[in-house]
């Protein structure tokens, strides 16, 4: 089998498949309350090309781990046959999702049955008012109702992924740390990145890792003795809190912009339309849809994958002059 391998020695064993550039969502961070333009529908690979670019990266390429993501991948039709046809696969990956938890309440028995192991869901304030100001959609209930579906259904562990915006939610960083704990769920904190289709994001107001660690000493958080390995998040103990399997609890602070971990970066990346990404903040793409529908054979589109990882680059460059946002905002991008 051959690797997904750049020139910094690095192995892209991690899969992340934007379904959708869509979202019922207009989080602020992301996206202006207008929305965007969207993908025309024939640029959007279809289920089927999803689910052979998908085997090609597992069974060619040593893929092991498929992260479903958006816009927002629950409202993409043919989920169920694209997480049921990845399952499928031998050796099998693991698969799971980031979602914003609407639908998910309905979602959950069906996504565990098709083959989901798990769920990220983004929640960022625990008051309804916010969340309307943060949003622009008055959906906050929907979004408890769709953790609480997915624990219930045994989609576990279910992770919350959390993005502090100073002057906004910054000051529920315990409550919301308080809230995971009592319910089994897993909080990872997430500074905010430079990926807003505005292209308005400022380090000098973002909310630091470094800041959400200070704001949760009261909790006496303790080093996690478990290495992180090629993991984002950095995780600490909270004491005296066990999760829903009766582990130790656990907090996770992912400090892309501060404590960057592009030495241990191992993920690639799949847009909607057929593009890879070897970087998040990567400012070019290499097409597969393109390659795929003019009839290219499996092992071609490997090697363009391969090379595309090839180019991947040291570190995002956040702190060099020269960085440039990417073009594409989050929501087309895939998480």
């Amino acid at each position: 089998m051959s690797v997904l391998a750049d020139r910094f020695g690095r192995v892209a064993t991690d899969l992340r498949v934007s379904l959708t550039d869509r979202c019922n969502l207009r989080c602020t961070y992301c996206m202006p309350e207008e929305g965007l333009a969207w993908m025309p529908r024939e640029q959007q690979l279809t289920d089927d090309e999803v689910g052979r670019l998908i085997r090609i990266a597992v069974e060619q390429l040593g893929v092991t781990d498929v992260r479903f993501t958006g816009g927002e991948p629950l409202i993409r039709r043919g989920l169920l046959g694209i997480v049921s046809a990845a399952a499928a696969l031998s050796p099998r990956p693991k698969l799971s999702i980031t979602t914003n938890g609407i639908g998910l309440e309905r979602m959950a028995g069906p996504l565990l049955d098709a083959g989901l192991d798990r769920v990220n869901v983004s929640l960022d304030t625990l008051s309804p008012e916010r969340f309307r100001e943060l949003t622009h959609r008055d959906r906050h209930a929907d979004v408890l109702k769709g953790l609480a579906g997915a624990a219930q259904a045994g989609l576990t562990p279910v992770k919350i992924n959390t993005v502090l915006m100073r002057g906004i939610n910054d000051d529920e960083a315990p409550d919301l740390l308080r809230f995971a704990l009592n319910h089994g769920y897993e909080l990872r904190f997430i500074e905010q990145m430079p990926l807003d289709a505005q292209h308005q994001w400022d380090r000098h107001e973002m909310v630091t890792a470094e800041a959400i660690l200070a704001s949760l000493e009261p909790f006496g958080l303790q080093p996690d003795p478990v290495s992180r390995g090629t993991a984002p998040a950095e995780t600490w103990i909270v004491p005296g809190y066990r999760d829903a399997a009766g582990n130790p609890a656990r907090v996770g602070v992912i400090g892309s912009v501060t404590r960057p971990f592009c030495g241990d970066c191992d993920r690639t990346r799949l847009t909607a339309d057929g593009q890879v990404r070897n970087c998040l903040f990567a400012t070019d793409e290499s097409d597969l849809r393109g390659l795929l529908r003019a009839g290219g054979s499996d092992a071609e589109i490997a090697a363009a994958w391969q090379a595309a990882m090839w180019g991947k680059r040291a570190g995002h460059g956040i702190d060099d002059p020269s960085f440039l946002q990417p073009a594409r905002p989050m929501s087309a991008i895939g998480g």
